[in-house]
């Protein structure tokens, strides 16, 4: 019989459509690149810039935000996941400098404090157009540099905050493309004003699409990468829920508002609020789907008196988190706990206070561990443990369990008192040993433990 393979919740992003999508995104980041050093290059070396005539047009991108653009691609792929901290710790600062010169060309488009500046910055032709324009290219340039510095940011607090600054990014480069798109379809009347450069807007939608897509993998988004059948529908309904409210404004001669919004802004705002507002119902609607998926599914994998994985539910999840250890060349523990005396207590004082046992086990494994850890019961009095932990951190881990046994034993007066037998294993990301192997492993050693327990007790 085909052994079926694993199928992950419905809430976890799909890894297969994750490695694409980062393939993707390097592909985007390259592109922009070699965009911003051909512009770069045509500058500073004029005879290169004959074979490029494209790229030495000054309407067609200045050196300061073609720099600009090229600094936040290197940024964005020195912060790839998986990279080493030393290249995670340099992208921040690098988005920095970025977002720098960005406002920099952003405050001499505004004001003209000075001429040589004008000169030196290459804004007097670059954005003689974009200067009429509500928003000007160097603002969303500026504003991608601050979404940049906050993504590097940790702690949970933030994520929500970033997730928000995503979309207003989003948002704002919706307003740019579809303000560009329907003024060269002509759909904005005579009176429109210049249009944003083709290069500088390419470059800024291939950033955002990046930003949008690396911020996906972990934030409120996430739900796009998913597994489930929610997940299916919102990457299937978003492209036609974004696409709809534009070819409706292209059947359109008449602005609404003309006295509150100028006509040739007015049509663009109108367009991308339709679109977001299409894609915040959409959002809605799968979360809830995705939420029942994930009860139902859960259904299957937990302990009910625990709370904890059962053992299907534990290799399910436990499997994929060593293939994303051995990915990342990451460490992987597991840890065999067994409940001491547990048949004694069941025998002496009936099998309700055994259970009350066990659910303060679980509750010790869920206050001892990480939230991404994966913690399971194999029935009985068998529990175990699955994470990237090296063997000191399992080490630690596991001392940290047997004190917090030990504090809930002298604040309860628990009697007879909660003890475990320990035992765990690690592999270093080089090892084939499978997940199994590991557990059975971890279960020996938890025997170990047990005797050698028993033999000092004697």
């Amino acid at each position: 019989m085909r052994k079926l393979a694993p199928t992950l919740p419905p809430g976890h992003p799909d890894p297969n459509l994750v490695r694409r999508l980062r393939l993707f995104q390097v592909g985007c980041l390259a592109v922009v690149a070699l965009i911003s050093a051909t512009v770069i290059s045509a500058a500073l070396f004029p005879t290169f810039g004959d074979y490029f005539p494209v790229f030495t047009m000054r309407m067609q991108m200045s050196v300061p935000i073609a720099l600009s653009a090229l600094l936040y691609a290197l940024s964005l792929l020195l912060s790839e996941p998986g990279h080493p901290r030393p290249m995670l710790e340099i992208s921040p600062h690098v988005a920095i400098l970025a977002s720098l010169i960005a406002m920099g060309v952003l405050l001499e488009n505004t004001f003209h404090i000075s001429p040589d500046l004008d000169k030196l910055l290459g804004t007097t032709q670059a954005t003689s157009n974009a200067a009429n324009l509500p928003l000007n290219p160097a603002a969303a340039f500026a504003f991608l540099g601050a979404v940049l510095v906050f993504m590097h940011s940790a702690g949970h607090l933030l994520r929500y905050a970033v997730d928000v600054l995503v979309s207003c990014l989003c948002l704002l480069i919706l307003v740019l493309v579809s303000e560009n798109l329907l003024g060269a379809l002509g759909l904005l009347g005579p009176s429109a004003p210049g249009l944003v450069s083709p290069l500088v807007l390419f470059c800024l939608v291939l950033l955002t699409i990046v930003v949008a897509l690396r911020k996906a993998e972990f934030g409120v988004f996430s739900i796009f990468l998913g597994t489930g059948i929610g997940s299916r529908i919102a990457r299937g309904f978003a492209p036609l829920l974004l696409v709809l409210p534009f070819l409706r404004e292209a059947f359109r001669t008449a602005i609404i508002f003309p006295q509150l919004i100028p006509p040739h802004y007015g049509t663009a705002i109108l367009s991308s609020l339709t679109a977001a507002f299409a894609v915040i119902l959409l959002l809605f609607l799968v979360w809830r789907i995705n939420g029942m998926e994930k009860e139902i599914h859960e259904l299957t994998l937990r302990d009910d008196l625990t709370g904890l994985y059962n053992m299907r539910g534990f290799y399910l999840l436990a499997e994929q988190t060593l293939r994303l250890a051995q990915r990342a060349k990451m460490p992987f523990s597991v840890l065999f706990v067994d409940l001491d005396g547990l048949k004694q207590i069941n025998d002496q004082q009936g099998h309700n206070i055994g259970s009350a046992y066990l659910a303060e086990t679980g509750n010790l494994l869920f206050e001892t561990f990480r939230e991404g850890d994966v913690k399971g019961r194999f029935g009985g009095d068998e529990f175990v443990v699955a994470g990237q932990f090296s063997k000191v951190g399992i080490e630690v881990a596991a001392q940290r369990l047997q004190q917090a046994a030990a504090e809930r034993n002298a604040a309860a007066g628990l009697q007879p008192p909660l003890s475990f037998s320990v035992g765990y294993v690690t592999a270093e990301h080089y090892s084939q040993i499978t997940l199994k192997e590991l557990v059975t492993a971890a279960d020996e050693a938890m025997y170990k433990d047990k005797r050698q327990r028993k033999m000092a007790r004697q």
